[in-house]
């Protein structure tokens, strides 16, 4: 087995170099400026006054969407005032800034597209207002995103602009308004579409040219660039295709965000794995995948060699690879456990790259009527008129039997394939210094009947505390709320040096093993030599765990399970979990060895800022199962088995 790993990394690794530059190696500037569709007659979607092509638009959408207009036509544009910005900082939150600002743009998007349904100029007074409002915010982003400088303590530097996520958003927002009304704000002033070009070139195109900003490259540590990569290299895009009139600038723009997004795809693991989770794969993976609809909207089909590319199409399946059931999907690090799936983005990657599987997926998910998407205007356009062919595409889940994603290091295994019956379980080594990481090196979760038994508590509510310093004093981003071992006393350790070694998968008809050695996970003062841990599904019978640990002396641990049901400590050596879901109510037995361990339960006590969101996918009843060493020891195997229970 690790030949056959050595040889897939090995196989991984040549592919990697042979896929260098797979977006600015093919055309230079001068062969994009040709190609490019040039902005003046570019048409990515039909205009407002083409009445006939938006007849064909889905009409439930946009009646829907007009109602909700026709209450903000006295809507009153707010400011977002100093002290707002400053929660950042003297409170840690981050949400009251936030709820201003996506507020504003929620509601200008959602007039725009009335607008274009209605065509009467009935809302465009209001556009106009909410063009003037946002122009005059200090900042297009948000507080939290604010650079980590003593000098701002919460507040933007006005002199020197940068851009965010939302930046980019806002930039693109503004950018399809231009599109779509710009006879009718011409008609009021010719000062508004000045203003708005004024504005996305002072704040967005201008600094993305001459500065470099982080999320263009690994960071200091070398940590390769996450979801912020291609999800403001779409809005960057998307604004310069439609809104920049200078050819040669517009050439030279998309070439560098060619060069950006291969910073982003050349690192990527061959396996597709996105370790961010599946909830921000929807702005990584799929973000790549609006830069390529763009470009090869913009240039007549001239990048639809990407989707050939085996890298693309394993960061596309990723999304259904990692699904535990209808709801629920592997959650580690910062990753939701119930993400929402934005089905007709799912389906067109799907077809792009000629994956049955993948459209099937994202059909299962299609609902007609859908909201319009304040984040990623550009799939909203193409959501209106996919209605029809989506009703006709056939819906199906594939829930592979297995999955093992040996560059991410993630596995997936379930009972029957195609199904969610009986157990499914996955598991993770990968290192501490992933993106949104945990310290969570050998976690592994339980899903019985597609539902959570043993489970990754994910993220909670963002503050100022989640990507600072005092991340891993979280308590959820630690590993002793992970289903993982504290050893003599120590947790692990953030940083890409500790991490999972002799790693294996094996799968047969009856089985699913997966093991690795955790113990370069920890500190040194944790006193480890190995701690080899093997994770085995027997299917249609129960999961077994093996720990076989070496201390370089005599030492104590407490091996950590976390549960979102209540547990009691039945009998030594027997816990009982009490699951109950959907009005199904099951025991389940977690077998351990008496003579060896203590156990214990707590209820988790939820109350920081941070607990919002965890309360909100787990309920106030979230329990950790401790199983304490009795008697120190420098070496030993122990054996858990979860089942479920015949009493």
């Amino acid at each position: 087995m690790k030949k056959l790993l050595l040889a897939i990394f090995f196989i991984a690794s040549l592919q990697q170099v042979v896929a260098q530059n797979l977006l600015s190696g093919k055309y230079n500037t001068e062969a994009l400026k040709k190609l490019l569709i040039s902005q003046s007659t570019w048409k990515p979607f039909p205009k407002i006054q083409e009445r006939q092509e938006w007849a064909k638009a889905n009409q439930v959408n946009l009646k829907d969407n007009l109602a909700k207009a026709e209450t903000y036509l006295n809507y009153s544009w707010p400011s977002i005032p100093a002290t707002v910005s400053l929660l950042i900082e003297r409170t840690g939150d981050r949400e009251e800034y936030q709820n201003i600002s996506f507020k504003k743009r929620e509601v200008l998007l959602t007039l725009l597209f009335a607008e274009i349904y209605e065509n009467k100029g009935r809302f465009t007074d209001q556009i106009i207002d909410g063009i003037w409002s946002i122009s005059e915010e200090s900042f297009w982003g948000v507080s939290a995103h604010l650079p980590k400088k003593k000098e701002n303590s919460g507040l933007v530097d006005v002199s020197e602009p940068f851009v965010d996520l939302f930046a980019a958003e806002t930039a693109t927002l503004l950018s399809w308004i231009d599109y779509y009304l710009a006879e009718k704000l011409d008609k009021v002033s010719p000062q508004i579409r000045k203003r708005i070009y004024f504005e996305i070139n002072q704040r967005v195109l201008t600094p993305l040219m001459t500065k470099n900003h982080g999320f263009m490259g690994n960071n200091a540590d070398g940590r390769r660039p996450n979801n912020w990569n291609p999800w403001i290299c779409s809005n960057w895009l998307n604004t310069v295709l439609l809104i920049e009139k200078n050819e040669d600038k517009r050439a030279e723009a998309v070439h560098k965000i060619l060069s950006v997004l291969d910073n982003f795809l050349n690192p990527y693991p061959l396996d597709g794995g996105c370790d961010e989770g599946p909830g921000y794969w929807g702005a990584a993976a799929a973000s790549l995948y609006d830069n390529l609809s763009l470009l090869n909207l913009a240039t007549n089909n001239a990048f639809s060699y990407t989707y050939q590319d085996e890298k693309v199409k394993n960061m596309a399946a990723f999304i259904y690879k990692a699904q535990i059931s209808e709801t629920y999907f592997i959650n580690f690090a910062d990753a939701n456990p119930k993400p929402s799936m934005d089905a007709p983005m799912i389906y067109r990657f799907g077809k792009a790259i000629n994956d049955e599987n993948m459209k099937r997926f994202g059909a299962y998910y299609y609902k007609p009527g859908t909201k319009v998407s304040r984040f990623h205007i550009f799939r909203n356009f193409f959501e209106l008129f996919l209605d029809e062919e989506l009703k006709n595409v056939p819906k199906q889940l594939p829930l592979p039997k297995s999955v093992w994603l040996p560059e991410t290091e993630v596995m997936l295994a379930r009972d029957k394939a195609g199904s969610t019956k009986g157990f499914t379980l996955a598991a993770k080594g990968g290192h501490n210094d992933e993106s949104h990481n945990h310290n969570d090196i050998g976690n592994f979760i339980v899903y019985v009947d597609g539902n959570p038994l043993l489970i990754d508590v994910g993220s909670g509510t963002y503050t100022r505390r989640t990507f600072s310093d005092d991340r891993y004093d979280i308590w959820f981003n630690a590993s002793n709320y992970h289903n993982t071992p504290t050893v003599n006393g120590c947790v692990q350790s953030p940083g890409k040096d500790f991490k999972a070694t002799d790693l294996s998968f094996a799968d047969d008809k009856s089985k699913a093993v997966f093991a690795l050695d955790i113990a370069k996970s920890y500190p040194k003062e944790a006193g480890l030599i190995s701690w080899k841990r093997a994770i085995t599904l027997n299917r249609g019978k129960n999961i077994q765990i093996k720990d076989t640990y070496q201390l370089k002396a005599e030492g104590g641990f407490i091996n950590h399970l976390m549960t979102c049901y209540p547990a009691e400590v039945k009998s030594p050596g027997l816990i009982i979990i009490k699951y109950e879901k959907d009005g199904v109510k099951k025991d389940f037995a977690i077998q351990y060895e008496a003579s060896l361990l203590n156990a214990s339960i707590e209820k988790v006590k939820l109350g920081i800022p941070e607990d919002k969101s965890v309360k909100r996918n787990w309920g106030d009843h979230i329990y950790r199962i401790n199983l304490s060493l009795i008697k120190p020891s420098a070496a030993g195997t122990l054996n858990l088995m979860v089942k479920e229970a015949k009493l």
